[in-house]
């Protein structure tokens, strides 16, 4: 028995390069089709690997087929479950696209269609990493004048949080580090740009070192944690409220944990 054959298309990884990919499909009119970001990439025993590079020009004929299919809920999920990167999330939106251009109404709340459901779950826990950021990013003052934070979100919600931060901290120069997908934000009181960056093998995140951050710095921690230690009442301490809304993987990078 022959099995169709599978066409896998391979991308950089980027939200641009995903939509070329959905191009690709529509533009060879493709059946039997996988996406998968090229760092993930596996080979397939039935299937033809092929690498596609993003076409600006081909994501946003795409972006704007989306525009006039789907509502603006309906593009905000698909883009925050893109930032999840879950596995097979890629196949899971393209089945999504499919949909809302098949579809002659909007899908968002078409939640009897599995994947439409699916997507808007996933898109509800992105938004949620993205507001637990905006509250628990803790930033601290470097030797540079620069005030530093670093993050390992769940999901990839750097760039979610870009302009709340922005406008938040528009009088100051910061980074926004994430450890794990190794790059950041930074913020020159002008713009936002996409850095990397070489830590030192010796730098903890977690640690407020005078090696690497100003010694008025190491004063306000000081001062920060006195003042939460004088307001907490331990007759009225809830661990079990506290932990639901500041998860204790988040703690490590809150200065008022580091006693």
């Amino acid at each position: 028995m022959l099995l169709p054959q599978e066409s896998i298309l391979v991308y950089d990884g980027t939200f641009d390069g995903f939509l070329t990919c959905v191009f690709q499909v529509y533009d060879l009119k493709l059946k039997e089709v996988r996406i998968q970001r090229k760092s993930q990439a596996q080979n397939s025993l039935f299937g033809m690997s092929d690498e596609v590079f993003t076409d600006l020009e081909k994501a946003d004929r795409v972006w704007k087929g989306i525009l006039k299919k789907t509502s603006a809920t309906g593009r905000s999920r698909l883009y925050y479950a893109f930032l999840s990167e879950q596995d097979q999330m890629e196949d899971l939106l393209l089945r999504y696209i499919q949909y809302a251009f098949k579809s002659s109404l909007p899908i968002d709340a078409d939640f009897g269609n599995q994947d439409v459901l699916k997507v808007n779950q996933i898109a509800k826990s992105v938004g949620r990493e993205k507001h637990r950021m905006e509250a628990f990013v803790r930033f601290r003052l470097t030797k540079d004048d620069l005030y530093f934070a670093s993050i390992e979100p769940d999901f990839d919600v750097l760039p979610l949080i870009s302009k709340h931060f922005k406008s938040r901290y528009a009088d100051q120069k910061w980074v926004i580090y994430d450890l794990r997908r190794n790059y950041g934000l930074y913020y020159d009181l002008e713009k936002v740009d996409i850095i990397n960056l070489s830590l030192p093998e010796d730098f903890d995140a977690t640690k407020t070192s005078e090696e690497f951050f100003a010694v008025e710095e190491m004063e306000f921690q000081t001062l920060w944690q006195d003042y939460f230690e004088s307001t907490n009442i331990p007759s009225r301490k809830n661990m079990k409220l506290h932990i639901r809304h500041v998860p204790k993987r988040y703690w490590k990078y809150l200065s008022e944990k580091q006693r």
